[in-house]
């Protein structure tokens, strides 16, 4: 089955009151529940509010993210879904629990890194 990235951006629950956060990750975790227990959920986190660092080719560590970047990830789930139907229901019930919009993008099948996985036993 495809795989699907849903994420938001970093601040999208700044409007949030700080009283009503404890409410609303309840209720998120409440939809990753639903996922784990229909057996879509491949993993999921948010992300710490923090400057990346950019690792090139040569080595070379820098500040990230690159300047003319706005918008960076603040929180993902990644779901095996049957299709992309699935995945933006999915989206929705996650865009309303954490009371901010998703994104989805479906993620590129590498069947030689599953075939690692499998050899591994994961």
């Amino acid at each position: 089955m495809p795989r699907y990235l849903i994420s938001f951006d970093d601040g999208a629950m700044d409007h949030i009151p700080a009283e009503e956060m404890p409410e609303v990750g309840k209720v998120a975790h409440a939809v990753i529940q639903e996922a784990v227990n229909a057996g879509v959920f491949v993993f999921g986190t948010g992300l710490e509010r923090q400057q990346a660092s950019i690792v090139g080719t040569d080595g070379v560590v820098t500040d990230g993210p690159y300047p003319e970047t706005k918008e960076v990830i603040g929180g993902f789930v990644i779901l095996d879904v049957a299709s992309r139907e699935e995945a933006l229901k999915w989206a929705a019930k996650i865009a309303v629990s954490c009371r901010c919009a998703q994104e989805v993008r479906e993620i590129m099948p590498d069947p030689e890194t599953d075939a690692m996985l499998r050899a591994a036993g994961r």
